[in-house]
């Protein structure tokens, strides 16, 4: 990320933040180094209290920065985690039980929590792609290096995963496209869709996202080789913490 100049005549607080945004790019501040408070921006600066938190709320939009409540703000660097979406999914990574997660952090810290596995009435377009008004739902978080990155939620028509695995919280090496493939439903292609979009109250909280942090959707369906849709999964992305890769053959 490189540094933008900002003009001598700019407001005191856009240099204020260019400062501290040096301070962080250089690595003088690091990811969880508290910055400079309100109080200490105005004792330094000279500057009024609405002016301090200016500073500061410009490095939050900009990501750099989160505010803790009653704490105060503080450095948010992240290795932006690369999404390749050909090689996550090929049958070589859950094929050999690896899980598909592997080919994300590249052995980086990644835990699985908040899973919730359900039998439930299909919504009306979720049962319009897999052909099921019941379905088998698993819900979780996913975090890297201690930081939620992704939430997601799988659908499964529970006519073809009734009583394997898949409606277990652990499902064993490979994850549930292994246990696909034990069923004799192999996973052979893959749709994916992406958008962006601001999150909801609730995907703020369970991904901790900093005000005006929109997200990526990508949903996603998993077909067998006769075509029969087995999984239709929808991740909410951390926007700032993802890149997302896609090749392509011309």
């Amino acid at each position: 990320m490189s540094e933008v100049p900002v003009p001598h005549d700019s407001p005191i607080y856009r240099r204020i933040a260019d400062g501290l945004r040096s301070r962080i790019l250089s690595g003088e501040l690091r990811d969880g180094d508290r910055l400079p408070g309100e109080n200490a921006l105005m004792a330094d600066y000279g500057i009024a209290r609405a002016t301090a938190r200016q500073a500061l709320a410009v490095l939050i939009n900009e990501g750099l920065a989160v505010p803790k409540r009653g704490s105060g703000v503080y450095v948010r660097l992240f290795k932006p985690i690369r999404r390749h979406g050909s090689r996550r999914l090929s049958r070589e990574q859950w094929g050999q039980g690896h899980p598909i997660w592997d080919a994300d952090t590249r052995g980086r810290p990644f835990t699985v929590d908040e899973v919730e596995v359900a039998r439930e009435r299909a919504a009306e377009e979720v049962a319009g792609v897999l052909d099921s008004g019941e379905v088998w739902v698993r819900r979780r978080r996913y975090s890297v290096d201690a930081r939620p990155v992704q939430l997601a939620t799988s659908y499964f028509p529970a006519r073809l995963v009734e009583g394997s695995a898949i409606t277990s919280p652990d499902t064993g090496p490979g994850g549930v496209y292994a246990r696909l493939r034990d069923l004799g439903l192999s996973p052979a292609h893959f749709t994916e869709e992406v958008r962006a979009r601001m999150p909801g109250p609730r995907e703020t909280g369970l991904l901790d996202l900093p005000g005006g942090t929109p997200v990526i959707v990508i949903t996603r369906t998993a077909y067998t080789s006769t075509g029969v849709p087995v999984e239709l999964n929808e991740m909410v992305l951390d926007s700032a913490a993802y890149v997302l890769q896609y090749d392509f053959d011309a």
